[in-house]
């Protein structure tokens, strides 16, 4: 019995999970990000835990990371420069993408620049046509010469996407072999390899991603396998991905584009293990952080997946946990425009300056800051005593923003609070309209390190009478790689119609699919653990201009029921639209594989309730709606299950905040978690 850690990168924090198998025991901590340093701050943890909680490195049997260093890359646009290969006539296809606009009405509206410009984009003769058969032969010449102008062009890696490569990569191949023996210093990756799905705009933007990213994930992810060595910690780490899975970090430093959003993805699986555990089937979960706020749906204990997640400016698409950001983190910046209007964010400001009031040198109003102002924080340290608060500092940086608006230092810090919430709650309000749900319907689970700070304020907002905040909710994001399976996605085009004809070819693709998922996991990840397979389809009717993912079991094709396939399209059409044809003919687009081998999660135990209530450390000043109140101050470890309490209270502990306003009543679980309900 060793150790399991779970690390997980943020704007401002890194976060850590040890659980102790020996003991059951787990240990969590926070350090400051180091920007100029990347990877410094995981060696620090690693140290901090080593002298506090007695971790040995020799017997660390698995370690799983979450970074943001891929889409960073891509936010901040610092990524490898490239060079496109395309089919000769088809060089805009990136240019062209889907014809939409990101604002549909702005007058003034543009499309960010993509992300290889056209100088560097070179059409190859050769052409396969949409049933894999090769009309004209690739032009080898064409590749050399494109090979030639990359290189003049400062290209430091290629991308090759051809027409209709996800029925027949052969051009594709061919080509890449030409460019490692003309370029051999420039990386090459084919769209069919990366993600081999029909649209050529999706298959093409997701290798260029891919490629984009690969050379500052594999600088990263080398450097820590080889940090990690040197500490003494001989198991090989992993990394979480966008899927809510996690795999190899020797695999991660060329499948990049699977683990862009690999923290955010974490994030959501810790949160739906603890709902769950709290039996909580549908919940709305907040992750709030230094420097943006997530929020994703778990309806029947489990997270809701879907394609097309915005990455920086560029859609992925490939399989992700479905996260969409909302908002402002704690350190977002607070100001006032031309027109005197106060606004919050996105500006950040990170962990370097930070806010005002952490005395790292920041001087602009944040969310953290019109909290400490308030009253709310600055009670205990943060972040495991990492960061203390200077209350004069907080309310020096918002009283530069209260004059200009006429209002009081504390109504300002009011103000800020309350325009970030209102951000929050109109963006809550489109997602939870998309999904065709009701927030009212829903507990919210608050985590992150500011969270259980805003979560309640939220909560009210919305009108959600139930809140949920885990024991520890700002290293809830860690937690998730200590629970996640190893995981992957596969997928093949094939554009069938559902019937007796295609029997075979769905077969076979089944069969062609279970072989690489068996291959990915046994021989690549090198699992032999038990492993769960889940088969779905992309289908639409006849006619339809796109499709939509239904659940399948694996028995349907190799027994041929067509009747048990349509009748899975049909429910699921039913449930998204309130309507299905069950006359119309139906289309199979793509089947999809998910394999996961299935990693056993931690035991928590269930604590002994306790008798008689709280007794509140003391009492502390907090402004709340317009006044200030006395409010009773709560250590989070004085919180045994059983206990109860009503707001308005502060809860302080050593990875987060809890902020209870006045109209929620409190208990505690039995795994210590404080659930809320709205009164009245």
């Amino acid at each position: 019995m060793g150790w399991r850690i779970g690390v997980d990168i943020g704007g401002t924090f890194i976060d850590f999970c040890a659980l102790d198998e020996a003991t059951g025991q787990l240990h969590t901590l926070k350090v400051l990000t180091t920007p100029d340093r990347p990877g410094q701050e995981v060696m620090e943890g690693l140290a901090l835990l080593q002298s506090r909680h007695g971790l040995a490195p020799a017997e660390v049997e698995s370690f799983v990371h979450g970074t943001t260093v891929g889409i960073n890359t891509v936010i901040q646009r610092r990524g490898a420069p490239l060079a496109l290969l395309a089919t000769a006539g088809f060089e805009d296809v990136i240019e062209l993408a889907r014809l939409r606009m990101p604002e549909m009405y702005g007058l003034f509206c543009a499309r960010p620049d993509q992300l290889i410009p056209r100088d560097r984009i070179f059409g190859v003769g050769g052409r396969i046509l949409s049933d894999g058969t090769e009309e004209v032969p690739l032009d080898a010449a064409g590749v050399r010469e494109a090979a030639r102008r990359a290189r003049a062009a400062g290209a430091a890696g290629i991308i090759i996407s051809f027409l209709h490569a996800y029925r027949n990569p052969a051009h594709e191949l061919a080509a890449k072999a030409l460019l490692q023996q003309e370029a051999p210093d420039l990386f090459v990756f084919c769209g069919a390899e990366i993600w081999p799905v029909i649209r050529e705009y999706e298959r093409t933007t997701t290798a260029i991603l891919n490629g984009y990213v690969h050379p500052r994930v594999d600088s990263y992810l080398a450097s820590l396998e080889a940090a990690l060595q040197a500490r003494g910690i001989a198991a090989p780490p992993m990394i979480t991905k966008s899927n809510g899975g996690i795999m190899s970090a020797a695999l991660g430093r060329t499948a990049c584009v699977s683990m862009l959003l690999s923290g955010t993805a974490s994030g959501v699986m810790g949160a739906g293990f603890l709902a769950r555990q709290a039996g909580v089937e549908r919940a709305l979960t907040l992750d709030i952080g230094g420097t943006s706020a997530d929020v994703a749906l778990i309806i029947g204990g489990e997270a809701q997946f879907g394609t097309g997640e915005q990455v920086g400016d560029f859609p992925l698409h490939m399989p992700t946990v479905s996260v969409t950001s909302i908002g402002d983190g704690g350190g977002s910046i607070a100001r006032v425009d031309g027109f005197g209007v106060l606004k919050v964010g996105p500006e950040s400001a990170g962990s370097v300056p930070g806010p005002a009031c952490y005395g790292r040198g920041g001087e602009r109003a944040t969310i953290t800051d019109a909290m400490a102002v308030l009253g709310w924080l600055g009670h205990a340290p943060l972040a495991y005593q990492s960061v203390g608060i200077d209350r004069a500092r907080a309310e020096a940086a918002v009283g530069e923003l209260a004059a200009p608006l006429g209002l009081s230092t504390a109504a300002t810090a009011e103000a800020i609070v309350q325009v970030s919430i209102a951000s929050m709650f109109a963006e809550v309000n489109k997602l939870v309209a998309r999904h065709g749900v009701d927030a009212r319907e829903f507990t919210l689970v608050p985590f992150g390190g500011a969270g259980p700070m805003l979560g309640c304020l939220l909560a009210r907002e919305l009108g959600m009478a139930q809140v949920m905040i885990p024991r520890r909710p700002g290293v809830v994001s860690a937690l998730g790689g200590l629970i996640a399976d190893v995981k992957n996605d596969f997928i093949r085009t094939l554009f069938v119609e559902l019937e007796e004809a295609s029997l075979p070819a769905l077969r076979a693709a089944l069969a062609g699919l279970r072989d690489a998922a068996e291959t990915w996991l046994r021989h690549d990840q090198g699992f032999e653990g038990p492993a769960v397979l889940r088969l779905s389809a992309d289908m639409r009717y006849r006619g339809q201009s796109f499709e939509i993912e239904a659940p399948l079991e694996l028995g349907w094709i190799e027994a041929g029921d067509l009747d048990a396939l349509r009748g899975a399209f049909h429910a699921r059409h039913a449930a998204i639209y309130d309507f299905s044809d069950e006359a119309a003919p139906v289309q199979l687009v793509n089947l999809r594989l998910v394999v996961a081998g299935t990693t056993a999660p931690p035991d928590f135990p269930r604590w002994p309730e306790a008798e008689g209530e709280p007794v509140p450390e003391r009492e502390v000043s907090v402004w709340q709606d317009g006044a200030a109140r006395p409010t009773p101050l709560f250590r989070r470890e004085a919180l045994l299950p059983g206990h109860r309490f009503r707001g308005p209270a502060v809860v302080v502990q050593e990875d987060a905040t809890s902020c209870i306003p006045a109209g929620f009543a409190a208990r505690v679980d039995a795994h210590g978690n404080l659930h809320l309900s709205a009164e009245g």
